[in-house]
């Protein structure tokens, strides 16, 4: 199978990387990704003490239901394999990957 590629209108050949993984152990949550991203593909998201996601409100403040916030994907299928996300994050926590057609 071969990579995706995609020409531009440069002529230059460009391969996209999707987001594949959100790594919760590195993750800080600290929405830079999602900030970048204007596709909604991620989400921030509470890990409880068990390793469970909880749904984190945006307008409430009840910490108590999870130890840390943490970006998950929403929506892995709008994502147009820009990378803007794996860039920005500090913690180097996105994985990004070719699709393969």
């Amino acid at each position: 199978m071969a990579d995706y590629t995609v020409k531009l209108p440069s002529g230059e050949i460009w391969t996209p990387k999707f987001v594949t993984e959100i790594s919760p152990e590195k993750c800080i949550g600290c929405g830079r990704c999602f900030k970048v991203c204007a596709r909604d593909v991620l989400t921030l998201t509470g890990l409880n003490e068990d390793g469970e996601y909880v749904m984190v409100d945006p307008e409430g403040d009840d910490d108590d239901e999870y130890e840390k916030k943490v970006m998950t994907l929403a929506h892995p299928e709008n994502c147009v394999g820009c990378e803007a996300c794996g860039r920005i994050c500090p913690r180097k926590s996105i994985t990004n990957a070719t699709a393969q057609i």
